[in-house]
């Protein structure tokens, strides 16, 4: 099971759907996927709730009736691994939307990667 994508599809529904919030199970690498999309303006604020168990609330942002994320695409699959040496890193639709790439020093965006000079797994595409 693809825990990743199964947050991006929930982040892409509500999307669509012009909620404000959803919540999806929490996990470290999630936290740090939504800790980027926060950092690049997708969405607005994303906290951890619970004790025993942890969900993750997005708040999504919009723009009168349309969502600011308008595309969100899973690259790295378990049944695929897509890596990428630092001088490969992609750009996704000629530098306006964002590759969140994991690597050795965390998860981080693909120009953040491109400027620390390290590789990693690509995660995700944003736009």
């Amino acid at each position: 099971m693809d825990t990743i994508a199964d947050m991006l599809t929930c982040v892409r529904n509500a999307n669509m759907a012009l909620k404000s919030n959803v919540d999806v199970p929490h996990s470290k690498i999630k936290e740090g996927v939504a800790r980027i999309l926060k950092q690049e303006g997708y969405i607005g604020e994303f906290s951890v709730e619970g004790d025993k168990k942890k969900r993750l609330r997005l708040t999504l942002r919009f723009n009168g009736r349309k969502g600011i994320i308008e595309g969100i695409k899973r690259v790295s699959r378990p049944g695929l691994r897509k890596y990428v040496p630092a001088g490969e890193m992609p750009r996704v639709l000629a530098g306006i939307g964002t590759a969140i790439i994991s690597t050795s020093r965390g998860i981080m965006t693909g120009v953040d990667a491109r400027k620390e000079n390290v590789g990693g797994e690509v995660i995700c595409y944003v736009w």
